[in-house]
């Protein structure tokens, strides 16, 4: 099942990824100043997953990559795929596991460094 993931950007913004099953980031988000939104938005999407619309395109390198459009606002863009069939399946990742998909927390660094 894939996952949502929360980080901090390097200008201190929030965002979140969407990663497969095995691993691999499927589409980041926008930038959100605070870290709740971010939850916010995601349970939103969770909730109404049926009703994101998946517009494709391809760079001019050839690459393929989609825009998550979630009512009627630009939510997110996928990484680029050298194909249109693995972008494909990019989307139904996203259509058939999102909506049960766990969110984890990777903004705080919870670490701590013994000398």
């Amino acid at each position: 099942m894939g996952a949502f993931v929360i980080s901090k950007r390097f200008n201190d913004e929030y965002k979140f990824v969407f990663t497969s099953r095995k691993g691999k980031i499927i589409f980041t988000s926008l930038s959100y100043e605070l870290k709740f939104e971010c939850e916010e938005e995601i349970e939103k999407f969770k909730g109404s997953i049926d009703s994101a619309k998946f517009l494709k395109f391809k760079s001019s390198g050839g690459k393929y990559f989609f825009k998550l459009v979630f009512n009627d606002n630009h939510f997110a863009t996928s990484r680029k795929y050298t194909t249109e069939l693995l972008l494909q399946k990019g989307i139904k990742e996203i259509v058939t596991y999102g909506s049960k998909a766990e969110v984890l927390d990777f903004s705080v660094n919870d670490f701590v460094f013994e000398d």
